[in-house]
């Protein structure tokens, strides 16, 4: 048995290899938009470079990177811990699945694996994921897997000449015990 592997992905750490995969990911403008802001293109060689660095990298204050894959091995998203304060037992994550992978259920399934890791093997008691008030799939998607928004600081994202308020979710580990999605 695999930890990192569900019924529908399997978690792996960035190789080298993934870089024309990201390189092709950093074109899609909407894309970038969700997760943060439209970026400037990046030359390939830098895009190379980056997951160069990240292939190296290993569990580094408790915060990790993995390539979301589907069940045929192909590279369909990431997910990234960040913020991870091992004194409160609490940590955030980010996600991206590509566009042409969404409503699949991968983003779901790599959640749940990446939070019974943090609650049964890194002894974590909460995660708390920040979501753009536009991005209507990722609000609905947490709300499905149990978490309850906290709060919303307002008009703190400008994108596509707009102003959006910044969602926070969060989810106890005694609240995905009780969910009907934990794995």
């Amino acid at each position: 048995m695999n930890f990192w592997k569900g019924k529908k992905v399997r978690l792996r750490g960035v190789e080298p290899s993934d870089a024309e995969t990201f390189f092709r990911w950093n074109l899609d403008s909407e894309m970038s938009r969700q997760l943060e802001f439209v970026w400037p293109p990046v030359s390939g060689e830098r895009v190379r470079d980056f997951v160069r660095q990240q292939s190296l990298k290993m569990l580094e204050q408790d915060a990790f990177t993995w390539v979301i894959e589907d069940a045929e091995g192909h590279a369909v998203g990431t997910i990234a811990t960040h913020h991870c304060e091992p004194q409160h037992g609490t940590f955030m994550y980010g996600l991206h699945v590509a566009r042409e992978h969404t409503r699949k259920g991968y983003a779901a399934e790599a959640i749940g694996i990446v939070l019974k890791y943090y609650f049964e093997e890194r002894r974590y008691q909460k995660a708390t994921v920040s979501v753009h008030s536009y991005n209507a799939a990722s609000v609905a998607l947490h709300e499905k897997l149990g978490f309850r928004r906290e709060g919303a600081l307002r008009r703190m994202i400008y994108t596509n000449g707009e102003y959006f308020d910044q969602l926070w979710y969060g989810l106890t580990k005694e609240e995905w015990e009780a969910s009907p999605f934990k794995l």
